[in-house]
């Protein structure tokens, strides 16, 4: 049996990762591909656990270390509970947020460094990195603009200051400097059905074998 491949989503908040990267499972899973769709932190009742405590508004204390530690180990029991064992069975997994977004949001965003977040995240992933990443490329104003207009309950990195998410943003354009090779950027600020039709392109030829690295 050939193994699934690994395919995460990442971006600002507001970028669309959700939206997105459900609409691409959806459409690939109705056309028979075996694909699932899951999200981070969570995915697994223990993850979503952890998801809980991280995103809760009321958590105003937690220190950036803490949450970069509860990050990492929601990561790791979704990757042995989920991950894996879906990949094995030749199931592609299509996963909204992995270490890219430790390393933007902790590491740069909270200002603890992206080696360091990366250390903590070795212990959690054991150096398993996803296949390809589709980053939906937008910046960390136009993100917010959107989330105020369509969300009424905000959870507690979406209520962080513009300062917070300038600094996630360049963190990203580190993240994607440095993995060059595995990100596929997509321009978020186009209509989302534009975005969608794009991912999935990109998606199902990296399925198929027929995209060029």
């Amino acid at each position: 049996m050939t193994n699934g491949k690994f395919i995460t989503f990442e971006g600002p908040d507001g970028s669309g990762k959700t939206t997105v990267s459900k609409a691409v499972t959806k459409r690939l899973q109705e056309e028979g591909y075996k694909v699932i769709y899951t999200r981070e932190p969570g995915g697994s009742a223990i993850a979503e656990q952890i998801r809980s405590v991280i995103l809760d508004p009321k958590n105003t204390l937690m220190d950036g270390r803490c949450e970069a530690l509860l990050y990492a180990a929601s990561r790791r029991q979704h990757l042995i509970e989920i991950v894996l064992p879906s990949i094995e069975e030749g199931i592609t997994v299509i996963s909204d947020r992995f270490i890219d977004s430790s390393l933007a949001y902790q590491g740069c965003g909270r200002g603890i460094g992206m080696d360091e977040v990366f250390a903590i995240n070795q212990f959690a992933i054991e150096s398993y990195m996803p296949d390809k990443t589709i980053y939906l490329d937008i910046d960390a104003q136009t993100g917010l603009d959107r989330i105020a207009k369509g969300r009424d309950v905000l959870d507690r990195l979406d209520q962080e200051d513009i300062s917070f998410h300038n600094a996630v943003f360049e963190g990203y354009q580190k993240v994607i400097d440095k993995y060059q090779d595995r990100m596929i950027l997509v321009d978020a600020t186009k209509d989302v059905d534009d975005v969608i039709e794009r991912a999935y392109q990109e998606v199902k030829g990296l399925i198929d074998g027929t995209r060029e690295s």
